[in-house]
């Protein structure tokens, strides 16, 4: 009788400690530079299969995620994102796909930088 509570609880434990490492919330810093960019990165992270939230901060780029870490890593997440022409710390996203990007989105050119940065002031004065 001992064995077979022995065997019971370990089972028990078991599917308590995976259903534990299901959903992980994770964060990281993402480039970019407006609206465009949030939609574009947020859409990249949700199509990598595991993702089942994400949410980025145009301010902050920070980019917030809760996934399955069974079905994919913080890596893929990463690689999606360079794929549509982001980079993150790590993952640098090719030239071909960096110019894929809308022109007001090159989070790479300084000029256009501070001309964002000009209309985030503006909005704050309103």
């Amino acid at each position: 009788m001992k064995k077979i509570l022995v065997i019971a609880s370990l089972f028990f434990f078991g599917i308590v400690a995976n259903a534990q490492k299901k959903n992980a919330k994770v964060s990281l810093e993402v480039d970019g530079i407006c609206g465009m960019c949030k939609k574009r990165i947020e859409t990249a992270a949700l199509k990598t299969k595991g993702v089942k939230f994400a949410s980025w901060n145009v301010k902050t780029h920070k980019l917030s995620l809760i996934l399955d870490e069974r079905k994919t890593s913080v890596e893929n997440v990463q690689k999606s994102v360079a794929a549509v022409g982001h980079d993150s710390k790590g993952f640098i996203a090719t030239d071909e796909a960096y110019d894929s990007v809308h022109p007001c989105c090159k989070y790479r050119d300084e000029e256009i930088i501070e001309n964002h940065a000009g209309e985030l002031k503006k909005q704050k004065k309103k």
